[in-house]
């Protein structure tokens, strides 16, 4: 799967749950559809976040969507938070 979500483990978002929409080398693309948008992704080390393996069916689903935008993003993150 090339879009995961992920919890950051360092820096001042320490915590946040993030979607991550691509890697390249040792950075991730991070996105929340509020302050980071698809357009304007967060590039943050793969050292610095822990990739969340356990997802439900639908946000599987929603992940997958061959153009994924802010709307889904905020989708997928308020499932997995329960909100």
């Amino acid at each position: 799967m090339d879009r995961f979500l992920a919890k950051s483990k360092a820096g001042h978002d320490r915590n946040h749950v993030y979607v991550v929409i691509k890697c390249e080398d040792d950075m991730a693309f991070l996105v929340n559809g509020e302050t980071k948008k698809v357009s304007n992704p967060k590039k943050k080390k793969l050292m610095h976040i822990q990739p969340i393996t356990h997802l439900s069916e639908e946000i599987i689903n929603i992940l997958n969507k061959i153009d994924l935008d802010d709307k889904d993003v905020i989708e997928i993150l308020e499932r997995y938070l329960g909100q």
